[in-house]
């Protein structure tokens, strides 16, 4: 959307899980060194980062912190020793959403978040110890340019602002649905794209109540890394540094960005709504962190818990799609329907008898995400590769993992 001719902003245009996002982090561990210790690692990982419906984290905040926190994001959380400053350098917009205004939150908002940092949520969110096998090195020179080797341990999760970012999109649902036609005489079909000119004071209102959100989200996944470099330094008895522990990137694929875009022959500043996408910049972009300058984004795809997920690279040709690429294979069937072919106890066998441990809130929600319910990630990532929007580096197999 042209921000200066009259472009909109639209809620369900960007997700209610706003900045519901994958991280993803190295370690200097082999398949030989975890193997043996993957069952306490994922039972402690279980415990340490709660998951489901409603899970608390261990960060407890008063109202007043918490709207300090989601004004701040990742910075807060490097600052009160949730992580080191190096993991801003690898996360989008440094961790930190500028022109957030707690100011442009609801107290019920506030009150749904405020005990939710560091937990994963349910449904689809999750938590994984994943395996680089030597055959699925892609691109073995920048993947080892961004700290992967043949046969090593790395961890990836999903999740987003929880409640908290729920709310915010609610709020301002409700808020253009009240003023969208009165107001501005914008007319649309279905109610969940309710939208706002994005220049208007509505508009801009929940732009900010946005940023509120990804920050929040941004402080959620920095605080689980912090738990993530606590229990493998636990287990191991190795400083977390000392095994390698960093991150590769910090990518979000339900928010709003301003951009510029060449658009027929003319550069134009836009509005680009990004939900179930995530952004793939590529080389020279301003957006990128400056070591990613010179080759491009890492893009982080998750796939399903059976399959293994993906780490790509953003593209000169993502120009084509303002830089955005796919998010993960996507399902094939609804919740309720895979509830009705898989039986989670069963499942979690089968898993195990495959070397995938796993450790779910209920077997209910297990069945929901098994593999057949998903699409085949090899051919989503294929079709992403072949189209030029994004480029594969490494595919990522999955030996343990917490669930939703």
């Amino acid at each position: 959307m042209d921000v200066n001719d009259g472009g909109v902003i639209s809620p369900g245009g960007i997700g209610f899980d706003i900045n519901c996002g994958m991280r993803l982090i190295t370690t200097n561990l082999t398949f030989k060194d975890v193997q043996p210790h993957l069952k306490q690692l994922v039972d402690r990982l279980f415990q340490r980062v709660p998951a489901g419906v409603g899970s608390q984290g261990f960060v407890k905040l008063d109202k007043t912190t918490f709207r300090k926190v989601i004004e701040e994001g990742g910075e807060w959380c490097v600052n009160n020793g949730y992580g080191w400053s190096d993991d801003l350098e690898v996360t989008e917009l440094k961790g930190r959403a500028e022109g957030a205004d707690e100011k442009k939150v609801s107290t019920k908002a506030v009150e749904r978040g405020k005990d939710q940092i560091g937990t994963l949520g349910s449904g689809n969110h999750y938590l994984e110890i994943q395996h680089v096998k030597p055959e699925n090195m892609i691109d073995k020179v920048l993947a080892k340019k961004w700290g992967l080797f043949e046969d090593q341990i790395v961890i990836m999760f999903h999740c987003g602002s929880r409640g908290f970012g729920h709310q915010v999109a609610t709020d301002y649902l409700n808020t253009f649905l009240n003023v969208m036609e009165s107001k501005y005489n914008i007319k649309i079909l279905d109610r969940e794209l309710a939208c706002a000119p994005f220049s208007s004071l509505e508009g801009q209102d929940y732009f900010s109540a946005m940023k509120c959100a990804v920050n929040m989200s941004f402080a959620n996944r920095q605080t689980i890394l912090h738990r993530l470099r606590e229990v493998f330094s636990e287990i191991f008895k190795v400083d977390a540094e000392k095994l390698g522990m960093k991150q590769v990137y910090d990518v979000a694929h339900n928010r709003a960005s301003v951009e510029k875009h060449l658009v027929d022959g003319n550069w134009k500043e836009l509005i680009v709504h990004r939900k179930g996408a995530t952004a793939a910049y590529g080389p020279g972009r301003p957006e990128l962190m400056p070591r990613y300058k010179e080759d491009g984004q890492p893009i982080i795809i998750g796939g399903s818990m059976e399959t293994g997920s993906y780490l790509l690279v953003g593209t000169e040709r993502g120009a084509d799609t303002w830089f955005t690429t796919a998010h993960g294979s996507g399902r094939t069937m609804s919740r309720t329907k895979a509830k009705g072919m898989f039986k989670g106890e069963q499942l979690a066998k089968d898993m195990l008898a495959k070397g995938i441990y796993v450790k779910s809130v209920s077997f209910a929600g297990l069945a929901e995400e098994a593999g057949g319910a998903y699409k085949d990630i090899d051919e989503v990532i294929d079709s992403c590769d072949k189209s030029g929007i994004s480029r594969k580096v490494v595919k990522l197999i999955p030996i343990g993992n917490v669930k939703g």
